[in-house]
């Protein structure tokens, strides 16, 4: 599998004329090597290095295969030991990851990488990964059935007069005892008026009668993450409250629907918001409908108005419309599914009717 994936890599630079590249992105690097690690890969036609300090040269070699384990010297810079690599490769060319470098790393690595030509790239291997394998889907599905389970435990501590962090705190808890290695982000948890906010903070605050309550989690299982959004209320909802409820919920179902390969992302887009719009609420509707999963909470490809990118089988994104009213509230529903042949298989369980408590 990883040597597959970079057999793949490798003939992407081929294509480019670039004869190794140094991958820093912590998913990349993870995708290329299974190492958790902090530090570098090098790849090249012939070899793969990891370069790395004594902290993580043990690890290294456990959760690695196919690559040499370069040593960090004390006080060295990994720069430094990449770019002696580099000479003793007699590399005249090398990519880097422009898109993970700061300012400050580039410019060191300019410095010292004399004679070299650094050669800026992009997306070399996210590319790769947009398009899942089946062992990924595994490892996403695994995730989203612990943040099913996590929601169906939850429900049963919110009641007026708890405080939303208190909440966050259980549904993490529940997570990790469940299989979680960590949250996949931080955990969105508020209440009352404050669900018109798409990614408001948790807080002290204590929720109260007739609140919406919005949930946006996730868990990471395998380094893999899901992302599920559900809105429940304390009590019986609003004719307003299930107004706008019964929009998002309606366009979300229609975006299901409509999803299958072939399609680009504004496609999908366009569904929902035009649902959203019939009803009323277009102008509440202000972020793009989804985005994929998998190493990262947020990836290629995206689900959003003038997005171009074709939908392919394999790929996974959330599918989110919501409608956020200010100083009333909000409603956002997210699924996660995975492109199929002919359309989608949703990985999400959740109980989607609005779940008055």
């Amino acid at each position: 599998m990883i040597q597959a994936r970079i057999k793949k890599l490798r003939e992407k630079l081929l294509n480019h004329s670039i004869k190794g590249l140094i991958v820093s992105k912590p998913e990349n690097i993870y995708y290329l090597s299974a190492f958790s690690g902090e530090g570098l890969t090098i790849i090249t036609d012939e070899v793969n290095y990891i370069i790395t300090d004594f902290r993580y040269v043990e690890q290294a070699k456990h959760e690695t295969t196919g690559f040499e384990i370069v040593e960090t010297r004390p006080g060295v810079s990994i720069f430094s030991a990449a770019y002696e690599l580099i000479k003793e490769l007699n590399l005249k060319n090398i990519g880097v990851e422009s898109h993970s470098l700061t300012v400050k790393e580039y410019d060191e690595l300019s410095d010292i990488c004399e004679g070299v030509n650094l050669i800026k790239t992009e997306g070399l291997v996210e590319d790769l990964r947009i398009i899942k394998e089946t062992s990924e889907i595994a490892f996403i599905k695994s995730a989203q059935q612990i943040t099913d389970k996590a929601f169906e435990h939850i429900l049963a501590f919110i009641k007026p007069g708890v405080r939303e962090l208190d909440l966050v705190a259980e549904l993490e808890y529940f997570m990790k005892k469940s299989g979680s290695k960590n949250t996949a982000f931080e955990t969105i948890l508020i209440s009352g008026p404050k669900t018109s906010l798409p990614h408001g903070v948790p807080s002290e605050r204590k929720l109260q009668r007739k609140d919406f309550v919005t949930i946006d989690f996730g868990a990471r299982f395998k380094g893999y993450c899901s992302d599920m959004t559900r809105t429940v209320i304390i009590g019986e909802p609003s004719e307003q409250q299930l107004s706008i409820y019964n929009a998002v919920l309606d366009a979300q179902n229609k975006a299901l629907e409509a999803i299958k390969p072939g399609l680009k992302g504004k496609d999908i887009d366009d569904v929902a918001r035009r649902h959203i719009s019939d009803r009323g609420y277009g102008n509440y509707f202000g972020h793009g409908l989804g985005h994929g999963v998998g190493l990262e909470i947020h990836e290629a490809p995206r689900l959003s108005p003038n997005v171009e990118n074709v939908l392919l089988p394999g790929m996974v994104v959330t599918v989110e419309p919501g409608i956020y009213i200010k100083h009333f509230g909000g409603v956002r529903i997210e699924d996660m599914v995975v492109l199929t042949e002919k359309g989608c298989e949703n990985l999400t369980h959740s109980e989607k009717a609005l779940i008055c408590l």
